[in-house]
């Protein structure tokens, strides 16, 4: 059995079908219909809801306000922590104070998409002391709005965030407090339909013993990827293992050599990380989907999806990073780079899970880059990841990790780039030669995102543009280049 908050109220569920979403849930068994359905997919934010969980020292709990995309959420996610959708925001008879603010700024014309956009508002608020401006353009990037041209909804943001008022969920935070640590999970819990279930443990010992028996079984962590596969491909997926509960595995630890991110990790909670030793990496994560999404993908799961076009692989590569793999009771480590073998082809074993990631800490010397070619700017998938790892000792290539997504089948270190490279003087001849050799190193395919060309023409220009912003620092405040 699954328990969780709608607002306030107790929700106790056993033997709902466990591929049903948090969207449809609402929906359909809940009897609320404010959140409403665009994509499917993540991509438009009219399905955004908030969910609050516990955050803080033991005795000194608050409530930490989220929002995710519930149309790619299942129902087992929500066990043990509180949900809130559009319609308990109005209290006693008033608009919340961000239902206000939509009003007063004519935020909204044809209503479909505000739902999502006050939610996300009522998030920013929640989670912010004033309006900022780059903030607030961070939490509407995942919402879509065909009507309003954005500016209305960015002043109602403003106006929220500078006159917040006290609610009723500050009001009821301790009782609140009170209640999730009373639904707090205590053991493997499992919501089962008969034909389907998905178990959630709690420890890592509890899932590799579970995932020694159900091999067949899909993990499941922020499931913004597994989802899709109900929601757009309508497909069953008999046996899942939810691994959000378990608090070894999304814990980050810093030692002196690595930096050490569980694998069920939200992204959100590996930025301030990750930005401070790698600013660049910080900088994609900005532009890793959309908040919704960040707030509920996991770095292991970006990884064990194998995508070519995934995000953080490429980076992780060119540091070096390396992933322990479980099963069972046995562990390996493996260099992420030999993770991957071919389109969706990974090294991991039948019954193996990635447990955590070991990313270097920076040395003196290193240099790195990331850069992210699309379409859009915000919540779009990339045609040209690229990560530079450099060495420069006195003008001079020590060392080179280069790696690349969007231009293989996998995520894919550019070798005969890096010997070229390395040994050689810093300058714009050895750069061109750099580039040639990239030729050698990818052959990239063309789709609707870009042309083989348009792929390996942008990836050449992309080490040119880390040389020049090492050889001459200022010109990265100078570039403009849609990246």
């Amino acid at each position: 059995m699954i328990q969780f908050l709608i607002n306030g109220e107790l929700r106790s569920e056993q033997q709902l079908d466990p591929n049903v979403t948090v969207l449809d849930y609402l929906r359909e068994h809940a009897g609320k219909p404010g959140t409403k359905e665009g994509c499917g997919s993540g991509d438009c934010g009219a399905c955004t809801v908030v969910v609050g969980e516990l955050a803080g020292e033991p005795g000194r709990e608050r409530i930490r306000y989220r929002t995710l995309n519930s149309c790619l959420t299942f129902v087992a996610a929500l066990h043990g922590k509180q949900l809130i959708t559009v319609e308990d925001l109005r209290h006693q008879g008033k608009l919340h104070q961000v239902q206000q603010a939509m009003v007063d700024c004519h935020g909204s014309q044809c209503g479909f998409c505000t739902p999502g956009f006050v939610m996300s508002l009522f998030a920013l608020q929640k989670g912010s002391d004033g309006y900022d401006k780059a903030q607030t353009m961070e939490a509407l990037a995942g919402n879509l709005c065909r009507c309003t041209g954005y500016r209305p909804i960015i002043d109602a943001a403003e106006q929220a965030c500078c006159n917040r008022q006290p609610d009723q969920f500050d009001a009821a935070e301790a009782d609140t407090v009170a209640k999730l640590k009373a639904i707090a999970p205590r053991e493997t819990a499992e919501l089962n339909s008969g034909d389907k279930r998905c178990l959630l443990p709690l420890t890592a010992a509890d899932l590799a013993e579970l995932y020694s028996a159900n091999p067949q079984a899909r993990l499941l962590a922020g499931g913004t990827d597994l989802a899709l596969e109900v929601t757009q491909f309508h497909r069953e997926l008999p046996v899942m293992i939810y691994v959000g509960h378990i608090a070894e595995m999304k814990r980050i630890e810093v030692s002196a050599s690595h930096i050490e991110i569980g694998a069920a990790a939200p992204l959100s909670d590996c930025y301030a990380v990750l930005s401070n030793e790698y600013p660049d990496f910080g900088e994609l994560l900005h532009r890793f989907a959309s908040l919704q999404i960040r707030n509920q993908g996991t770095l292991g799961g970006n990884i064990a999806n194998a995508s070519p076009i995934g995000d953080a692989p490429p980076l992780l590569i060119a540091l070096g990073a390396q992933i322990v793999l479980r099963k069972g009771s046995q562990s390996r480590t493996l260099p992420l780079e030999d993770y991957f073998l071919d389109y969706k082809v990974t090294a991991r074993q039948d019954g193996e899970f990635i447990e955590k990631i070991l990313v270097p800490r920076a040395k003196t010397n290193q240099e790195f880059r990331a850069y992210k070619v699309s379409k859009r700017l915000d919540d779009d998938i990339s045609a040209v990841c690229a990560a530079i790892n450099l060495t420069l000792v006195d003008g001079t290539v020590r060392e080179a990790r280069i790696a690349f997504g969007g231009m293989a089948a996998i995520p894919k270190r550019a070798s005969a780039c890096e010997q070229a490279l390395t040994g050689a003087a810093w300058y714009p001849g050895s750069i061109e030669q750099a580039c040639e050799a990239l030729a050698e190193d990818f052959t990239p395919l063309s789709d609707f995102r870009a042309s083989q060309e348009y792929r390996l023409l942008a990836a050449q220009n992309l080490l040119r543009r880390c040389f020049l912003e090492l050889y001459s620092p200022e010109v990265k405040t100078r570039v403009t280049a849609y990246v």
